[in-house]
């Protein structure tokens, strides 16, 4: 899967970006997971192109550093995961759109595509930001808000960054590429889209911010840019269940992590598939918690509907 564990950072710009940074990884610690909390200087020796002048715009107090992270090549984790489960023996059909769902007696017996149907007593619904339309062709309205988000590289360039830079204050990131680019992205769009084409505030705003914190990045020329739709969940936590109709299963509202949480959903969605029942580490991400109430907080990074 080509990946790369060249750490990965997040910088604090304040007192409370400290305790915050402190807070979490305390957290990773208490899950057997290696962190570091940084304090400047620390942080100025691993990272030197760092603005870490009194007059930056975005003053750096230190970071959090968890040095087994890292990067993996998307294009690689998904032909190798292809690979690894063609070898075991599952069919991978490409270019063949889902158009329905088939059922009886409440239960799904298969599905309907653009090569024809598909018999199965249980289908696993995982397609990102197209989870709603999808889940609404068995008639489920999910609670999931697509949007879009944009990544942005530029024109190659000799090592420069040799980990991932990430902000607590900032939804901000950077990192360089195999071929030497520098990749960095931000928000995502925040209004409802399936268009995937972002919009150039976006670009604005995230190359403004790697500037200030990079200020070497100044002078380098944007390559290209592309834009992918998150299924962004109401209280920001994924879904990984059973639905209403026997049989149909989501792994879904990942927001803009999923990616990075391929190995772990994977591993306990397929308990789900197979069983029926949710992994233990799932059971709090049901649908059904958001009629109950019982919902994840995940510090409001779902779509905030409240604004609107």
């Amino acid at each position: 899967v080509m990946f790369s564990p060249r750490g990965a950072m997040f910088l604090g710009h304040s007192d409370s970006d400290m305790t915050a940074l402190a807070q979490r990884g305390d957290a990773l610690r208490c899950d057997g997971i290696d962190a570091e909390l940084l304090t400047r200087a620390q942080v100025a020796a691993l990272v030197p192109l760092l603005d870490m002048s009194p007059s930056a715009r975005f003053p750096v107090h230190g970071g959090l550093t968890q040095r087994r992270g890292g990067t993996a090549r998307h294009d690689a984790v998904a032909w190798g995961y292809a690979r690894a489960a063609d070898t075991l023996g599952v069919d991978i059909i490409q270019n063949c759109e889902v158009t329905g769902f088939t059922t009886a007696g409440g239960r799904v017996t298969g599905v309907e595509t653009t090569r024809g149907p598909i018999g199965a007593d249980r289908v696993g619904i995982c397609v990102a930001g197209n989870s709603g339309p999808v889940a609404a062709l068995a008639g489920i309205k999910l609670p999931i808000e697509a949007q879009t988000l944009q990544a942005f590289v530029t024109e190659p360039v000799k090592p420069m960054i040799d980990t991932v830079i990430m902000s607590q204050s900032l939804h901000c990131y950077i990192s360089q590429s195999d071929k030497g680019g520098i990749v960095l992205g931000g928000d995502p769009d925040q209004f409802p889209s399936y268009a995937q084409r972002g919009l150039p505030p976006r670009l604005e705003k995230a190359a403004a911010e790697a500037i200030a914190l990079v200020p070497a990045l100044s002078r380098l020329r944007m390559v290209r840019c592309w834009s992918g739709t998150t299924d962004m969940s109401f209280d920001g936590s994924p879904i990984i269940s059973a639905l209403p109709v026997d049989g149909l299963y989501l792994n879904g509202g990942w927001c803009y992590g999923g990616f990075k949480a391929t190995p772990g959903s994977g591993y306990a969605y397929s308990t789900l598939l197979a069983t029926g029942e949710p992994h233990a580490l799932a059971r709090p991400f049901g649908l059904d918690r958001f009629a109950s109430g019982a919902t994840v907080d995940e510090a409001g990074v779902g779509p905030m509907p409240q604004l609107r």
